[in-house]
């Protein structure tokens, strides 16, 4: 397993009760599909670690009370607060239209409407809370926002993203 094969689903924030319940908390738009989950992969001191999951119950929103199998002491759930939750990528839900996950854009060629081909994903930036487009482009890396408003079409055939944005923004790097 490797962890490039997985996503990052959230994180185990505390522990609920006395007997091994912990409280989880999915970093997700929508929980729906996320219900019925049976398997969690716990990140522990980089390698990821799966655990049966014998109960879940969304407490609200994003948080939800679980309860792990052979997890059943107060202590042993402490053990595993702080720790981070993965599902391989195949338990993503397909998206379609100009909606995507980061990890799935990467390498796409980056079509400017006003300029053209400006390079090509190398990664997507999100660690500041407004995800950044990294692109390679003419031996420069060129920063654009990931934002609903600047994407005008995703083409997941020919690995294309068409963008628009504001005067000045691609002007910095020519």
């Amino acid at each position: 397993m490797y962890k490039k094969d997985f996503y990052f689903l959230g994180k185990i924030t505390k522990t609920s009760g006395y007997k091994g319940n912990l409280m989880f908390f999915f970093d997700v738009d929508d929980i729906g599909p996320y219900h019925d989950l049976g398997v969690v992969f716990i990140d522990i001191s980089g390698e990821l670690i799966p655990f049966v999951i014998t109960n879940l119950q969304f407490k609200n929103n994003r948080n939800a009370i679980v309860k792990l199998e052979d997890i059943t002491t107060e202590e042993q759930a402490l053990a595993l607060v702080g720790y981070e939750l993965y599902l391989p990528l195949s338990f993503l839900p397909n998206l379609s239209g100009n909606k995507f996950y980061f990890h799935e854009v990467t390498g796409f060629t980056v079509l400017d409407i006003n300029y053209g081909i400006i390079g090509e994903i190398d990664h997507v930036f999100d660690q500041s809370g407004h995800a950044i487009f990294v692109i390679q482009g003419n031996g420069k890396e060129i920063l654009i926002p990931v934002t609903d408003e600047f994407i005008k079409n995703v083409d997941r055939l020919k690995r294309t993203i068409e963008i628009e944005t504001p005067p000045g923004l691609i002007e910095i790097y020519l």
